[in-house]
């Protein structure tokens, strides 16, 4: 199987759900931002488990093509970039952090998102 087809069925759904999740519990979901940005401990740890997800993402999917797997490709440095900011500066995750909890709609913005790149990823994993 392709490998863009694989991590399009597993990112698909996963995006989809968590973004869905945004609006369906939007209240409990910035109680919940609003407790991590608050714990180094859990920035430090999200921190390992991006740098570990953007790092497998970009050494097996590094691939910049003009078509939809660069979606992937893209996803997995932003992934490797946040990881690293978690770790080395959690600072600045944190300033970064509290500043998407205070916009309530920056929230509902990247819930949209995960939504609209979940169905399109969903659907070229499963459906293409």
């Amino acid at each position: 199987m392709n490998t863009s087809i694989l991590l399009a069925k597993y990112m698909g759904p996963v995006m989809l759900i968590a973004g869905l999740s945004f609006f369906v519990n939007t209240k409990r979901m910035l109680a919940i931002f609003d407790d991590f940005v608050g714990s180094p401990a859990l920035i430090f740890i999200a921190g390992f488990m991006a740098l570990g997800l953007g790092l497998t993402f970009v050494i097996f999917h590094n691939h910049w093509v003009a078509d939809w797997p660069v979606i992937i490709t893209i996803y997995g440095w932003l992934a490797l970039v946040g990881g690293v900011l978690r770790i080395v500066f959690p600072e600045v995750a944190i300033r970064m952090g509290k500043t998407m909890v205070r916009q309530k709609n920056m929230l509902l913005v990247s819930g949209a998102a995960n939504v609209l790149l979940g169905c399109y990823l969903t659907y070229q994993g499963f459906l293409a």
